[in-house]
């Protein structure tokens, strides 16, 4: 009987980015910040997952290779508005290694990516719009703050999770919150009284750090935002599927409604995404206080609007 002696010999493996691939990728990456930044990483991450299981370099792909991984996405499942976005996150990338000379030539350049699909969105009516701030306001202070920021502010959730103590504040007698928006902008909002006085229950006694915190005392996530989105509507007897940005498509609508007959601008400055019903608004109110006075006179109509 002969005995087989392990190899202690070590295998070289190749690497998975060449040099250039990984200055590319992180020169891109360097660009954005906070969830847009995670959304890229992950839409990359499949991107070179699937790239290395076809044996294909990123700089080695060609169109033909990434018009096969959107047909795979497609083939798995995937949404038409997610292969969409993961195919501009592509081209966003090789875009980069062409200005940065990196790369010859995009193999994204031409690759056919399908704006046009129709949105599913689920969407609530002045009526349980009303009746999720009803179920809101008999559970705990924390729950009843976040829906009302999110409904009648129609705030994104990281806006809302990301509101500090230290932002609060008063402004030509109202209540206001200091927030972020995308790209960094700060924006000073007012709040509805409702809204101040769920805040002011949610915060207690503390002086500084985040409004929204978890059992353990961490900075609320997105993630935690959506079971307590979810956990009020079952209470309000809401059976479909919602989210926090639910909430601020509803805020949209309402305040669409609310504005009817009036300057349609004021509701674009309260919320600024190119939804349908708002798509033509043109700014006709200059000035810095404009976005302060469209803000309390959305959230005045959208108020006696929902109760």
């Amino acid at each position: 009987m002969t005995t087989t002696t392990p190899s202690t010999t070590l295998v070289p493996t190749a690497p998975v980015f060449t040099n250039t691939e990984r200055l590319a990728l992180a020169g891109y990456l360097a660009g954005y910040s906070g969830l847009t930044r995670h959304a890229y990483e992950l839409d990359l991450r499949q991107y070179a997952s699937w790239c290395q299981q076809h044996h294909l370099r990123l700089f080695g792909a060609r169109r033909a290779d990434i018009e096969c991984f959107a047909r795979d996405l497609e083939a798995r499942g995937r949404a038409r508005a997610t292969v969409t976005r993961r195919l501009c996150t592509i081209a966003g990338f090789y875009r980069y290694a062409v200005e940065e000379e990196l790369l010859d030539h995009s193999p994204a350049a031409h690759v056919r990516r399908r704006l046009d699909y129709e949105s599913h969105a689920t969407g609530l009516d002045r009526n349980e719009l009303g009746a999720l701030l009803v179920a809101a306001g008999l559970g705990a202070p924390a729950e009843h703050a976040l829906i009302s920021l999110l409904a009648l502010n129609g705030l994104r959730v990281s806006e809302a999770t990301g509101a500090d103590i230290e932002a609060m504040g008063i402004e030509r007698g109202h209540r206001t919150l200091v927030v972020i928006r995308k790209g960094g902008k700060v924006v000073t909002i007012p709040l509805a009284p409702r809204t101040a006085r769920a805040i002011d229950l949610a915060i207690g006694e503390r002086c500084a750090g985040p409004v929204f915190l978890t059992p353990d005392g961490r900075r609320l996530d997105r993630h935690g935002a959506a079971r307590i989105v979810r956990r009020v509507a079952r209470r309000a007897g809401i059976t479909r599927a919602i989210g926090p940005h639910t909430l601020r498509h509803a805020f949209i609508i309402c305040s669409a409604l609310a504005a009817r007959g009036t300057a349609r601008s004021r509701v674009h400055r309260m919320v600024p995404h190119k939804y349908p019903t708002l798509r033509e608004t043109r700014a006709t109110e200059p000035g810095p206080r404009s976005f302060f006075f469209a803000a309390v006179f959305c959230l005045t109509r959208l108020t006696h609007l929902t109760f």
